[in-house]
């Protein structure tokens, strides 16, 4: 990142993973870089906005499930559905037991298949059931949670745009960000999310530094996992899969810090 400025790599972050009105002024490899490097401060802005509404409503009056929904519906509309979307065809092509072309060709179409269907609903039930556990302890802790289940899910984009992993496709977002980021550089910013998220949760107590700091680590695992099975399944990434990617990490992040 050190040849690109920090705006250019800004602006590839929040123009290709939020609706924010920011222009794009550079795609190429190094803005690539710089942006997948700053995509957890994407992820900071859209948990931040996310657990903004839920507040709201909780001040409102709203009981605590429909601050949930609402939690949970701010993410998908400020990013137009993409890692939703991204989650549903990577469950077609994956489903689907076919070779890797085959299996591309499924992902890129623009219907939703079974195996997408039913993964969709029940990740969406997971993360609902587990905002709704957060707003319904305390409102801090649901807006820890909507923050920090949001910012490792782009984590897990910085960690899954590494050095190594190949492009499934030669075009598509996949292709442009796939292994920009330098190893060591995805792993800094690892450990400064992760560390950021146990400071956040000390301010809740000790427990909660460990489960915040726990739930990051848990969800770059669970999304790493999905990115080896995905990698072997398709010859590489694509843009769907990094959707995936954030959702299953989200997920697993809002379920370890429902835990306890």
């Amino acid at each position: 990142m050190s040849k690109t400025p920090l705006s250019d790599g800004l602006r590839f972050a929040f123009g290709t993973l939020t609706v924010l009105p920011v222009t794009v002024t550079r795609w190429d490899r190094e803005a690539a870089r710089g942006g997948m490097l700053c995509a957890p401060l994407a992820g900071l802005v859209v948990g931040a906005g996310a657990a903004l509404v839920g507040v709201a409503l909780l001040a409102m009056g709203v009981g605590p499930l429909l601050a949930a929904v609402a939690t949970a519906a701010v993410p998908a509309a400020l990013t137009r559905g993409l890692h939703l979307d991204g989650l549903a065809d990577t469950a077609d092509g994956l489903g689907s037991g076919k070779p890797a072309e085959d299996a591309l060709r499924i992902m890129k179409q623009s219907d939703i298949g079974p195996f997408g269907v039913i993964t969709l609903l029940f990740v969406l039930l997971a993360q609902v059931a587990a905002l709704f556990q957060a707003y319904d302890d305390s409102w801090a802790r649901g807006v820890l949670a909507a923050v920090v289940s949001a910012t490792a899910a782009r984590l897990a984009l910085t960690l899954a745009a590494r050095t190594g992993v190949p492009p499934a496709r030669p075009e598509g977002l996949g292709a442009a960000v796939a292994g920009t980021v330098p190893l060591r550089g995805a792993l800094l910013v690892a450990a400064v999310v992760t560390a950021a998220a146990a400071g956040a949760g000390a301010l809740l107590g000790t427990y909660d530094l460990v489960r915040t700091a726990l739930a990051v680590l848990a969800a770059c695992a669970a999304a790493e996992l999905l990115l080896r099975h995905c990698a072997r399944r398709f010859g590489g990434i694509t843009g769907d899969v990094f959707g995936g990617l954030a959702e299953t990490a989200a997920t697993t992040a809002l379920v370890v810090l429902s835990l306890g």
